[in-house]
């Protein structure tokens, strides 16, 4: 199997939604307060292909999705969830969240719609949850968002999956959380900074999960004949894969960051070990090495890696007009990278097709409803930045 290219690189909301296009006012959340909005350009390194406007910002943001009436719901990884309107006037934080265990890379996690939630209103939050002897776990909650009386809530909560097992430690969760068209729901799960767990199937550690939209275990996993948990297995081998994502063929990807250097972007098939310790393009931080990927033919290898690191995090394919030369490719934000990268495909095979420095580190990426390109910074302050072809 032909090794990938190594790519090598020095380095509170108003009482009208205007976004709607309509004069029906819609729900409101807060107070109604005049609301100044504070969208200012953002100058970035070099010069990229398009401009940016920073719309809000935020403590720790860390996922955000947005809403059929064009409004987003964003995290913030202490523990709130917050409604946001593209001017950037954001909600009082939406009431009945769960305790979560913040600390580290642990907290509040992703944010995702039932894919009828038009209807339905249900929405999945991923988080760190505490455990018993100081222990935690990734841990996914469904919910009912309800506003009423100018205040959001969760409703009809009920916790619908957790890693197991509970471990010690504050890294590695994972838990990004995707549906596939046909109405699965795709949870990535990290090791943990155990290691082993990544090959052990008696734990939902190092592995991506494939559930039903109630959390049950579809009967057709290619594990499902082996007992719970293993039976949610999809794929195994991961390490701490913090995006996830379908492209518009169906076909699932996360990204992964490696041990020291090897990120990885993976297409991730039924059944397939993706390899973690056993191998990996890059090596442990204390130094140890480990065997690279085209020493075990055996287990699937990345479709495309970065040595040095990028550290990727949100992942999302692109299938808007706006940047129409960008249909079908994908984008990674990068935490050390500080950095955008951009993605072109060749059937399975992927490559970097572009690098734009942003200047602090980017957590998250998401298509919003016109085709722009919004992000979210990481950390304290981190601004909500939307992204339109340069002028």
């Amino acid at each position: 199997m032909k090794k990938p290219a190594i790519f090598v690189f020095c380095l509170s909301l108003a009482a009208c939604d205007t976004s709607t296009g309509s004069d029906t006012p819609v729900n409101a959340v807060g107070n109604a307060d005049a609301f100044v909005p504070t969208i200012e350009p953002v100058s970035l390194p070099g010069k990229p292909p398009f401009s940016a406007v920073s719309i809000a910002t935020f403590d720790e943001p860390w996922a955000m999705t947005f809403m059929p009436d064009g409004r987003l719901l964003v995290t913030e990884k202490p523990g709130r969830l917050l409604i946001v309107e593209t001017n950037g006037r954001k909600s009082a934080p939406v009431r009945g969240m769960p305790d979560v265990a913040y600390g580290g890379q642990g907290g509040l996690g992703d944010v995702v719609l039932h894919p009828d939630f038009a209807n339905n209103r249900v929405i999945y939050l991923s988080y760190a949850e505490p455990g018993e002897d100081n222990t935690r776990g990734a841990a996914v909650l469904r919910a009912t968002l309800t506003i009423a009386d100018n205040k959001a809530k969760l409703d009809n909560k009920e916790v619908i999956w957790r890693q197991v097992p509970k471990v010690s430690g504050r890294g590695h969760y994972g838990h990004r959380i995707a549906f596939s068209d046909d109405g699965y729901l795709f949870i990535s799960s990290g090791e943990r900074q155990k290691f082993d767990p990544s090959q052990d199937m008696s734990s939902t550690m190092g592995k991506v999960v494939r559930l039903n939209d109630d959390g049950t275990t579809p009967p057709d996993n290619p594990f499902a004949d082996q007992g719970e948990p293993t039976a949610q297995i999809y794929s195994l081998g991961h390490r701490n894969p913090l995006g996830l994502a379908f492209d518009a063929e169906g076909r699932l990807w996360n990204t992964e960051m490696g041990p020291r250097h090897g990120d990885e972007l993976n297409l991730v098939k039924p059944g397939n070990n993706y390899g973690y310790p056993l191998v990996s393009n890059g090596d442990h931080y204390n130094g140890d090495q480990i065997p690279d990927h085209d020493t075990r033919p055996d287990l699937d290898p990345p479709a495309a890696y970065w040595v040095p690191a990028i550290s990727p995090a949100g992942l999302m394919f692109y299938g808007g007009d706006l940047f129409a030369d960008w249909q079908g490719n994908a984008f990674i934000g990068g935490l050390s990278s500080a950095a955008l990268i951009r993605v072109s495909f060749d059937g399975e095979r992927a490559e970097e097709a572009a690098r734009y420095p942003m200047g602090n580190r980017i957590r998250e990426v998401e298509e919003g409803p016109d085709g722009a390109i919004w992000i979210l910074e990481d950390q304290s302050g981190g601004r909500l930045i939307k992204l339109t072809p340069a002028e």
